[in-house]
């Protein structure tokens, strides 16, 4: 029961940290070496003819500083295509206030619409309607030397990731603003695509690397993130290890048990054996004993774990805080029949380990000395 349990949150948390990484990141980047793109349109119209791919549209990623009166809040500034990025539909979604980008076009006196997630909303102390203003990292040249960028944004909304590190320092804007804020004209930092199934991404980054050469490069979700999924791969297969030591020491309940059981009848084992049951047929019903305790143990583990895991999807016991782990939502969890399968399984072949020994102690009693003093 606490091997299923545990590996099913740890499943449903990756599941959901999944989840909450690809709304807020394309399914592959394609990026150049040395800095922008020029000359993308040209470039998405290639990758958007791929098979494999979904939709590509470009972006611009850099960092800015945000003010709102005292308010300073460092964070990384995404300039989308409203229309055409894979992720507009994600950011309408996860808009908890305000409206997502109007369809107007920018001209020079309307002042650029913004997008923040909520927790650095509420670092800035700004909401829907409000204005901020973004300083550039690298200054415009004058004569009195280098100026700070700067540019006054209205907020038209906020949103909820789920995921603390992307609602606390990343803000959306239009891809125009950001090109001309960042004094990108006709630039872009990279192409964002969406693939119709992300866990082949990294072949599909492989063909697009392939064909669009040097001084291209593309990388997948998964290799963006590498690491995390490593770790959390590495801890499962840890808890997994240390939880069916909790098994094998259950195990040897069954091995005292057996034992116990056979200084108890060894009477009835030497009756038995004199009327001339073989010392494998009586191996055999101390064996089938110990896999009946073993099955019931199992069983009755499976159905407690099956009961904990619906309880914990269905009501919110623990939470997550955001600050701490990676998304603040309820402990996740995602039970797999796989999981199930190969625990029972686990838990029968060390139940049946377990009956070996005394099952052969019992075949090897002598009916002489058992009933010596009977």
């Amino acid at each position: 029961m606490a091997l299923v349990v545990v590996i099913a949150v740890m499943s449903g948390f990756e599941k959901e940290l999944k989840k909450k990484i690809l709304g807020n990141t394309a399914h592959i980047m394609v990026m150049k070496y040395g800095g922008a793109i020029s000359g993308y349109k040209n470039l998405t119209k290639t990758i958007n003819e791929f098979p494999e791919v979904k939709e590509a549209a470009p972006f611009i990623l850099n960092q800015a500083m945000l003010t709102r009166g005292r308010q300073v809040s460092g964070a990384g500034v995404r300039g989308i295509d409203q229309s055409h990025d894979p992720l507009r539909k994600k950011l309408e979604e996860m808009l908890v206030a305000g409206h997502y980008f109007s369809d107007r076009k920018l001209d020079k006196r309307a002042v650029p619409e913004i997008i923040l997630g909520s927790e650095l909303a509420k670092n800035l102390g700004v909401k829907p309607g409000s204005s901020l203003r973004l300083v550039a990292p690298s200054g415009s040249p004058t004569p009195l030397g280098l100026i700070p960028r700067m540019q006054r944004f209205k907020v038209v909304g906020t949103y909820t990731s789920g995921m603390y590190q992307y609602d606390s320092a990343l803000a959306y804007t239009t891809l125009a603003a950001a090109q001309k804020f960042f004094a990108l004209p006709g630039q872009v930092s990279g192409i964002a695509v969406e693939v119709e199934n992300i866990y082949t991404s990294g072949k599909i980054a492989k063909k697009i690397q392939q064909k669009l050469a040097y001084p291209y490069w593309a990388r997948d979700w998964i290799s963006m993130n590498r690491n995390l999924f490593a770790a959390l791969k590495l801890e499962r297969v840890t808890m997994f290890i240390i939880l069916a030591l909790i098994i094998m020491v259950a195990a040897f309940n069954i091995i005292s048990t057996l034992i116990m059981v056979v200084m108890e009848k060894h009477k009835e084992i030497a009756i038995l054996k004199t009327m001339g049951l073989s010392a494998f047929r009586v191996m055999r019903i101390f064996i089938w004993e110990g896999m009946i305790i073993g099955c019931a143990g199992t069983l009755l583990g499976l159905l407690g774990s099956l009961l904990i895991c619906e309880l914990l999807q269905r009501y919110d016991f623990i939470t997550l805080p955001g600050d701490v782990y990676y998304f603040e939502t309820s402990l996740p969890v995602d039970l797999q029949l796989f999981h199930l399968l190969a625990t029972a399984a686990l838990s029968l072949v060390l139940a049946f380990i377990a009956t070996l020994y005394p099952s052969y102690r019992a075949s090897r009693l002598l009916p002489a000395e058992a009933l010596r003093y009977e």
